[in-house]
């Protein structure tokens, strides 16, 4: 976790403080006295200000809506002036000669990476510098597939390695996760890609055979738990969602569509493998999660565990029984699913409780 975030929960333990002592105070079991009060207080004011100072963190409910919309509003500023760079190329491409047009490809990602690196050490929120980094990687993408153009080199999966690689560079020295994103998808897609092509079909067609992403869902899953990523606030989230979707969607399509399977045989026998495989994966992560206090994971599981069940009860049920009674049997397991997971969450607390 970076510091700023360090800071940030900071400030926030502060105000859980004083919004405990003021339920403890209206319940009347304690009670500061003005002296006391006064001292907390000035403490608090002066560290509040200190990391405001430093940081730019928030320091108040208000404060923190601002700062979703901005982080929204950067967001999309990023994604519209990544759109504006590749159409403003292709408007005026055909006037340029090619060695123009090579200067520029190769000076855009240079000079957006520049730019990053100048307003990121003059910009505390790290909104606009993480704005000219995702400008950065569209630029890098764009140089990468124009020279092809250009040159008329053959696509080829190598360029996703590159993609990658720029991606992480971007992610980890900016703190961005959305490209930390980018560069997960660009590796799997590489690693798909090669695996496809070990089994002779062309890169670009990866995506036939959905258990072309298998490896690199577990690869992508086991680099929070070989690496310390505790100095990168929400990376280790980023790594297990992507690994886990990377694993359960090509699960999901392989169990309604046995004949994209590598596995030669009945298709339906297939799909039924691996709707098996959905259900003891999907809870196998809930209990994970449970285990490690994962949340993002067992949420996942969770989804995917209820798209899994309903799927199957769609299968059997929808064209033999009237309409009512398949909503009532859904709702009916809505509602045991609600008692085993409040269920499972009771024991959780408890477990919490003994290990404190």
């Amino acid at each position: 976790m970076d510091n700023k975030h360090i800071a940030q929960n900071r400030a926030d333990q502060v105000q859980a403080f004083y919004d405990e002592l003021q339920q403890l105070e209206a319940e009347q079991i304690l009670s500061l006295e003005s002296e006391q009060r006064a001292v907390v207080s000035r403490y608090h004011e002066t560290l509040l200000k200190s990391l405001t100072e430093k940081f730019d963190i928030d320091t108040s409910t208000r404060q923190k809506q601002l700062s979703i919309g901005m982080k929204i509003a950067s967001f999309i500023g990023a994604l519209a002036l990544a759109a504006s760079v590749f159409f403003l190329f292709y408007q005026f491409w055909g006037y340029l000669t090619t060695p123009v047009q090579v200067t520029v490809l190769i000076s855009a990602p240079l000079l957006s990476l520049f730019a990053t690196y100048w307003v990121s050490q003059r910009e505390a929120t790290g909104y606009f510098s993480k704005l000219l980094s995702m400008l950065s990687f569209a630029c890098f993408i764009l140089n990468l597939v124009m020279l092809g153009q250009i040159f008329n080199v053959t696509p080829s999966d190598k360029a996703l390695i590159a993609w990658a690689a720029y991606g992480f560079l971007l992610a980890y020295s900016f703190d961005v996760r959305l490209l930390l994103g980018m560069g997960i998808l660009a590796l799997a897609g590489f690693i798909a890609a090669r695996v496809g092509s070990w089994s002779g079909m062309y890169w670009l067609s990866m995506g036939e055979r959905p258990e072309n992403f298998f490896l690199p869902a577990l690869l992508t899953f086991a680099i929070p738990l070989l690496f310390n990523l505790r100095y990168y606030n929400g990376f280790a989230v980023i790594y297990r969602v992507f690994a886990c979707l990377m694993f359960l969607i090509p699960v999901l399509v392989l169990s309604n569509w046995g004949y994209g399977s590598y596995f030669a045989g009945d298709a339906d026998i297939i799909e039924g493998g691996y709707q098996l495989v959905g259900f003891i994966v999907s809870a196998g992560l809930i209990a994970l999660g449970i285990r490690y206090q994962w949340t993002d994971v067992i949420n996942t599981g969770n989804i995917f565990f209820v798209i899994f069940l309903y799927t199957k009860f769609f299968d059997w049920w929808w064209d033999i029984m009237p309409k009512y009674l398949f909503f009532l049997v859904i709702a009916l397991s809505s509602l045991l699913l609600l008692f085993v997971y409040k269920r499972i969450r009771l024991q959780s607390q408890l477990q919490e409780i003994a290990d404190a």
